[in-house]
C-alpha cells in the first residue's frame, strides 16, 4: 500500500521545512510513503528547498497557474507514481502532519473514498469571529449543494483513495475544495470527516486578497458548479416562476380590458409577453443544459476508464 503526500507550493521556501519535517515517516497499514511538491511558479528557492529536505518528487510550473491546477497536477503525478492513497496538505504548515494517519484510516478500512480534515474552525485562534461564521455558513451551503455531510468544506487537508482520485476533474482556477465536494456528492462517493489539528499561523493566505474577494470567488464556484451538474434544478424553477409572474400580469391586463380600461395598461401586456416568453426560454434552456450535463457524465466515465488504463500502465512501468 503506497501513500503519496502532495504539497502544492507557491513561494514556500520559508514554510516548507516546517511542513515536511512534520510529515509522518510511518503510518500503520502503509508500506511506502513518498512526498511530492508541486511548485506553482515560485520565484524563491522552493524547489531547491524541497530537494534539500529530501522530497521524493517535484512537479514544477514555469509560471503561477493557481491552486486548483497545482492540486490536479499533483493528483496526476501521484497516480502515475502508483499511489494507492493520496493525501493533500498545504505548504504553509497549516495542518498537523501527524494527523495524516487519521485521514487515511477510513480509506484503509474501506469505509470511505474521500476523507476531509475538519479543522474545527471555532477552535482556530487566529480566525476572526466573522471568518469563523463565514466558514461555517459556506460549509452549510456546500452541504446543501452537494448532498454530503462535509463539516469543513474549505479544508485542503484531504485523503483520496486511488479510485476516487481517478474520478477527479476540476474546471476552477481558484480552488478545488468546493467543486470537488459537490462533484463527489453528485457521484454518491463515500465521504468521511475526521477532526484534525492546526498549527500556528506562519503567513497570510495567498489564495485571496481579502474576505470579500474570497466570498465572491467561493459563491461563484458553488453556483457555477451546482448549475453545471444539476441545471434542471436551477432553470426549471426559474422558468416556472417567471412564466407564472407573466401569467398573473396577463390576467391583470385582461381584468382591466374587461372594465374597458385596457388602453391604459398596454405596458402590462408587453411585460406579460416578455415574462411568458422568458419563462419558456428558461425552461427550454434548462432541458438543453440537462442534456449537456448527461453528456458530461458519459464523458467523465470515459475519462475515468482512459485514465485508469493509462495510469495503471504507467505505474507498473509498462508505459
Amino acid at each position: 500500500m503506497k501513500l503519496i503526500i502532495q504539497i502544492p507550493c507557491f513561494n514556500e521556501e520559508c514554510t516548507l521545512p516546517f511542513t515536511v519535517q512534520d510529515l509522518p515517516i510511518r503510518v500503520e497499514g502503509i508500506n511506502e510513503i513518498e512526498y511530492l511538491v508541486i511548485d506553482d511558479g515560485s520565484r524563491d528557492r522552493t524547489i531547491e528547498t524541497a530537494s534539500e529536505l529530501g522530497v521524493h518528487h517535484v512537479v514544477s510550473f514555469p509560471n503561477n497557474r493557481g491552486l486548483a491546477k497545482s492540486f490536479m497536477a499533483g493528483i496526476d503525478a501521484s497516480l502515475r507514481l502508483g499511489a494507492d492513497i493520496i493525501v493533500n496538505t498545504d505548504g504553509d504548515n497549516q495542518y498537523v502532519g501527524q494527523d495524516i494517519e487519521k485521514l487515511v484510516k477510513p480509506i484503509l478500512e474501506g469505509r470511505a473514498d474521500i476523507v476531509v480534515g475538519d479543522r474545527q474552525v471555532d477552535s482556530i485562534e487566529h480566525f476572526s469571529r466573522f471568518k469563523k461564521k463565514l466558514q461555517k455558513t459556506g460549509s452549510w451551503v456546500v452541504r446543501l449543494a452537494s448532498g454530503t455531510e462535509v463539516t469543513d468544506a474549505t479544508s485542503g487537508f484531504r485523503a483520496y483513495s486511488r479510485e476516487a482520485a481517478l474520478r477527479l476533474n476540476t474546471l476552477s482556477d481558484f480552488s478545488y475544495t468546493l467543486e470537488t465536494i459537490i462533484d463527489a456528492g453528485r457521484r454518491k462517493a463515500a465521504i468521511e470527516n475526521v477532526k484534525v489539528g492546526t498549527n500556528e499561523k506562519l503567513r497570510d493566505s495567498r489564495l485571496y486578497k481579502g474576505i470579500w474577494h474570497y466570498l465572491e470567488k467561493s459563491a461563484t464556484t458553488i453556483i457555477r458548479t451546482y448549475t453545471m451538474f444539476k441545471p434542471l434544478r436551477v432553470f426549471l424553477p426559474l422558468g416556472v416562476i417567471v412564466f407564472l409572474l407573466g401569467f398573473l400580469i396577463g390576467l391583470r391586463y385582461i381584468y382591466f380590458v374587461s372594465l374597458g380600461l385596457g388602453s391604459g395598461h398596454v405596458q402590462s401586456l408587453i411585460l406579460s409577453s416578455i415574462l411568458l416568453t422568458s419563462g419558456v426560454h428558461l425552461t427550454v434552456f434548462g432541458l438543453l443544459a440537462d442534456a449537456i450535463a448527461a453528456n458530461r457524465r458519459i464523458i467523465d466515465e470515459m475519462l475515468y476508464r482512459l485514465k485508469r488504463q493509462e495510469y495503471d500502465r504507467t505505474s507498473d512501468g509498462s508505459g
